[in-house]
């Protein structure tokens, strides 16, 4: 938050010490919010088990928790069943197929990681 060093009212501005350290000066019209945003820093204490993470997502939508395919029956999803956990297909799978079977890579232009450099403007040349 910033600290008002002083008003000067033949200008109309005020001079404000910023946390950096630096100094601004601003018309004296202008709003300021006073205070800091609440909240702040919520995200970087870890939730450590479960039942936090599901009364965190029970609010907000169904998207939690998330179920590998491999780990589901083969009824349940295109990717489940077998004596081990491997998809047994290729994960790609085009972009008309019908709904239910659309899960994986959908449409992919290339798979893979990724070779070599990109070549920039420069390279070409």
């Amino acid at each position: 938050f910033s600290v008002v060093i002083f008003h000067d009212d033949e200008k109309g501005t005020t001079r404000l010490r910023l946390p950096s350290g630096g100094k601004k000066t601003v018309q004296s019209s202008v709003r300021a919010q006073i205070g800091v945003v609440a909240g702040g820093g919520r995200t970087d204490k870890p939730l450590l088990k479960a039942g936090r993470a599901y009364h965190k997502y029970s609010v907000k939508r169904n998207c939690w928790p998330k179920i590998r395919g491999v780990a589901k029956n083969p009824v349940e999803h295109p990717h489940g069943g077998g004596n081990h956990q491997h998809i047994g297909m290729p994960s790609t799978v085009a972009r008309d197929r019908p709904a239910g079977r659309k899960v994986g890579l959908i449409g992919a232009r290339r798979t893979g990681r990724l070779r070599g450099q990109k070549k920039t403007a420069q390279d070409r040349d």
